[in-house]
């Protein structure tokens, strides 16, 4: 996977959070992925089910991303995202993601932070 096919992932996987399009999951992921909502995820999301059933977020947003690295098939993506409604929120994120030779994901990790969590070493982490 080359950085445009990382971008072409990603602007497809944004169009399908956008529109909540679960359906459209596993054009995105492999039937087995594993997704880790951090590195250290004591229970990583097992499956597109399981994916399915974690990805469901009305809430609108804004994103922005860069792909950082593409080699093979592995790829590191910076994102950005502004979520709106009642409790705006924004994070900043790396995506380090494994692909399959479909071009699906076969892991996706992510390392987000946030205001009030500016780095991981603490006594309170």
């Amino acid at each position: 996977m080359g950085r445009d096919a990382v971008t072409g992932w990603v602007e497809r996987y944004e169009q399908a959070w956008r529109t909540q399009d679960v359906d459209g999951l596993d054009r995105l992921f492999a039937e087995d992925a594993r997704y880790l909502r951090s590195p250290y995820d004591p229970e990583p999301l097992e499956g597109i089910e399981a994916i399915r059933g974690f990805w469901v977020d009305p809430t609108p947003f804004t994103m922005t991303f860069d792909v950082i690295a593409a080699d093979g098939q592995d790829a590191v993506v910076r994102v950005e995202v502004q979520y709106g409604g009642d409790k705006p929120q924004e994070y900043k994120d790396l995506w380090v993601l494994r692909f399959g030779p479909d071009g699906r994901a076969e892991l996706f990790e992510e390392w987000a932070y946030w205001p009030e969590k500016t780095y991981t070493a603490s006594e309170d982490a």
